[in-house]
C-alpha cells in the first residue's frame, strides 16, 4: 500500500465528501454575504424597532427568563407602559441569550449586542442547510445542493437577515422550513416520531413570529387537498393528528398566543381538517364493517346529521363572540382592498402595499424564471410531498402579491422549485453530453436523428450556467447597495467616490442619554426611539386611543 493509500475513499464517501463541502460552502456564503453594514458600519443595530428586542433581550440574558417573563416595561408605550411577558413572540430573546449563556459557559466572551447583530446571519446559514433536506425529500441531493445554493444568496431574503437585523424575520424562516421539513417527514413515514418533532419545530415557530398562522393553515389545507383527491391514508392521519394536538398544546404555553389556537377564526380551518379526519377514519371503519347498501345509507345520514351540527355550532359561537373574527390583517391578504376601505392604518404602512413586478425581479431574479419549470416537474411527478410543496408556492405567490413584506415567506419556496427546475434541465442535458471525440465514433454509434445532439446539451448547460452567475452577482449587489444600510446611520459617495458616513443620529442619543435623564420624546408612535437614546417615549397616537376609549366608557 502507499503512503496515500488510506486517503482512497470510495465511490459514495466521495460523493458524500463532496455535497457535505459543498453545502458547507454555501452555509459559510449565506452567513459572509450579509456582514456587508458590520464592515462599513461596524457592529450596530440597524432600525429603531429591533433596538426594543435588543433591550429585552439583553433584560433576560441578565435578569433570567422569571423575571423577563413578569417585567413590566414603563418605558414602553409611556405613560401606559407594557407587560413585556404577555405581548411579544420571545424565540427570538430566549434563542440570544441562550447562545450567550452557552458561550460563557465555554469562556467565550461576547457582548450581548454581538449575539443579536450576527444571529441573523447565523441562522441563515441553518436556513440554508433545512433547505438542501427539505428539497431532497422533494427530488434529490443535487436539487437540494442548488436550492441551498441560491438561498444563500435570494435578496428576498436577505433583506430581513443581514446582520444587525434583529427581528423576528431573522430566525422564523429557519422555524418555518424546518417544520415544513418534519412534516414531509412525517408524511412519508406515518411516524409519531417525525410527527412529534414537527409538532416541537411548530413550537418554535409559534414563539418567534406571528406569520406561524400561516403554517397552521398550510398544513391543514394540504391534508385537506390529500382527502378531495383520494390520497388520505393512515400515514396522513397519524402525521396530522399528532402535529395538531400537540403543535396546539405547545403553542397554547406562549403567553401571547393563549387561547387563540382554540378561540381565533384563524386557527378554526385547521380544528375543522381535524374533525374531518376523525370523520374520514370513521367512516373507513365502517365500511368495513358493513356492505355497500348499509353502508350508503348510514353514510348519507351520518355526513348529514354531523354537518348541520357542526355549522350550527359554529354559526352560533361566532354570534356570541366566543370565536373572534379574523383579524384585519388577515382579511387584507384574503381581499386586497379590504384594508384600504376599512383599516387605513393597515393601508398606510409601507411593508402592507400591494408588490410591483419590478420587486419580483429585483428580489427574486432567475428564481422568477425556474420557479414555473420546478412546479412543471413537481406536476408531472405527483407525490404527498409534492403537492405539499406546489400550494405552498401558489399560496405564497398570492400573499407575495397582496403584501409586499411576504416577498419574505415566497423566496423560500421560490428557491427550493427552482433548485428543482435547474437540476432538472441539467439533468435532463448532461445525459445527452458525448464527451469522447468524433473522429473516434463508429457511424452505428452516431445519432443520425438527433445530429447535433451535443450542441444543443452544450449550449444549454452554458445558458444554465451564465443565468446562475448573473444571479449571484445580482444577489451579491442589491445585498450590497440595498439591503445593508441602517437606518440609524446615513452614509453617501463623496465626489472622488469615497464613502461618507453620517453618524448624527447616534450622536444625538448620545446627547439625550447623557443629558436629559428623564426627557420625554412626543412620537406618533413607540419606534423604539427610548431604547436607543435611553429616554421616556411619549406615544400620542396610544394615548389619543386611551383616552377616547375612557371618554367613550364615561359616557356609557
Amino acid at each position: 500500500m502507499t503512503k496515500l493509500g488510506f486517503l482512497r475513499l470510495s465511490y459514495e464517501k466521495q460523493d458524500t465528501l463532496l455535497k457535505l463541502l459543498i453545502l458547507s460552502m454555501a452555509a459559510v456564503l449565506s452567513f459572509s454575504t450579509r456582514l456587508f453594514a458590520v464592515l462599513r458600519f461596524e457592529s450596530v443595530i440597524h432600525e429603531f424597532d429591533p433596538y426594543f428586542n435588543y433591550r429585552t433581550t439583553r433584560f433576560l440574558a441578565e435578569e433570567g427568563f422569571y423575571k423577563f417573563h413578569n417585567w413590566f416595561d414603563d418605558r414602553a408605550w409611556y405613560p401606559l407602559g407594557r407587560i413585556i411577558g404577555g405581548t411579544i413572540y420571545p424565540g427570538l430573546m430566549i434563542t440570544s441569550a441562550a447562545i450567550y449563556h452557552v458561550l460563557h459557559f465555554f469562556h467565550i466572551t461576547i457582548d450581548i449586542r454581538n449575539v443579536c447583530v450576527f444571529l441573523a446571519p447565523l441562522f441563515s446559514s441553518f436556513t440554508t442547510i433545512v433547505t438542501y433536506h427539505l428539497t431532497k425529500e422533494l427530488k434529490d441531493a443535487g436539487a437540494g445542493l442548488l436550492a441551498a445554493a441560491m438561498i444563500a444568496v435570494v435578496p428576498g431574503y436577505i433583506s430581513r437577515s443581514v446582520a444587525g437585523s434583529y427581528d423576528n424575520e431573522g430566525i422564523a424562516i429557519f422555524c418555518m422550513l424546518l417544520t415544513y421539513y418534519m412534516w414531509i417527514k412525517a408524511v412519508k413515514t406515518g411516524s409519531i416520531y417525525w410527527a412529534a418533532k414537527c409538532a416541537l419545530a411548530y413550537f418554535y415557530m409559534v414563539s418567534s413570529w406571528g406569520g406561524y398562522v400561516f403554517l397552521i393553515n398550510l398544513i391543514p389545507l394540504h391534508v385537506l387537498v390529500l382527502m378531495l383527491t383520494g390520497r388520505f391514508s393512515h400515514r396522513i392521519y397519524v402525521a396530522y393528528c399528532t402535529v395538531y394536538c400537540l403543535g396546539t398544546i405547545l403553542s397554547m404555553q406562549i403567553s401571547f398566543v393563549g387561547f387563540q389556537p382554540v378561540l381565533s377564526s384563524e386557527h378554526m380551518a385547521a380544528f375543522g381538517v381535524f374533525g374531518l379526519c376523525q370523520i374520514h377514519a370513521f367512516v373507513d371503519y365502517l365500511r368495513s364493517k358493513l356492505n355497500p347498501q348499509q353502508f350508503e345509507v348510514l353514510f348519507r345520514s351520518v355526513i348529514s346529521l354531523v354537518g348541520f351540527v357542526l355549522l350550527t355550532i359554529g354559526a352560533l359561537l361566532m354570534l356570541t363572540g366566543k370565536i373572534s373574527p379574523w383579524t384585519g390583517r388577515f382579511y387584507s391578504l384574503l381581499d386586497p382592498s379590504y384594508a384600504k376601505n376599512n383599516i387605513p392604518i393597515i393601508a398606510s404602512v409601507s411593508e402592507h402595499q400591494p408588490t410591483t413586478w419590478s420587486s419580483y425581479y429585483f428580489d427574486l431574479q432567475l428564481l422568477v424564471f425556474m420557479f414555473p419549470v420546478g412546479l412543471y416537474y413537481c406536476f408531472s411527478n405527483l407525490s404527498d410531498a409534492r403537492i405539499f410543496i406546489i400550494m405552498y408556492g401558489v399560496t405564497s405567490m398570492y400573499f407575495s402579491a397582496v403584501m409586499v413584506r411576504l416577498m419574505l415567506v415566497l423566496a423560500p419556496v421560490m428557491c427550493i422549485l427552482s433548485g428543482i427546475g435547474v437540476s432538472q434541465v441539467l439533468s435532463t442535458y448532461m445525459k445527452n453530453l458525448d464527451i469522447s471525440r468524433p473522429d473516434k465514433k463508429s457511424k452505428k454509434q452516431q445519432d443520425s436523428t438527433y445530429p447535433i445532439k451535443n450542441e444543443v446539451a452544450s449550449g444549454m448547460i452554458l445558458v444554465m450556467a451564465f443565468f446562475l452567475i448573473t444571479y449571484t452577482f445580482h444577489s451579491t449587489w442589491v445585498t450590497s447597495e440595498a439591503y445593508s444600510s441602517p437606518s440609524i446611520v446615513l452614509s453617501a459617495r463623496g465626489g472622488d467616490g469615497s464613502r461618507i458616513i453620517f453618524d448624527d443620529f447616534r450622536e444625538a442619543y448620545y446627547w439625550l442619554r447623557h443629558n436629559t435623564p428623564e426627557v420625554k420624546i412626543w412620537e406618533e408612535w413607540d419606534c423604539g426611539v427610548g431604547g436607543v437614546g435611553g429616554t421616556f417615549d411619549v406615544v400620542v397616537n396610544k394615548i389619543a386611543f386611551k383616552w377616547a376609549e375612557s371618554l367613550e366608557k364615561l359616557e356609557l
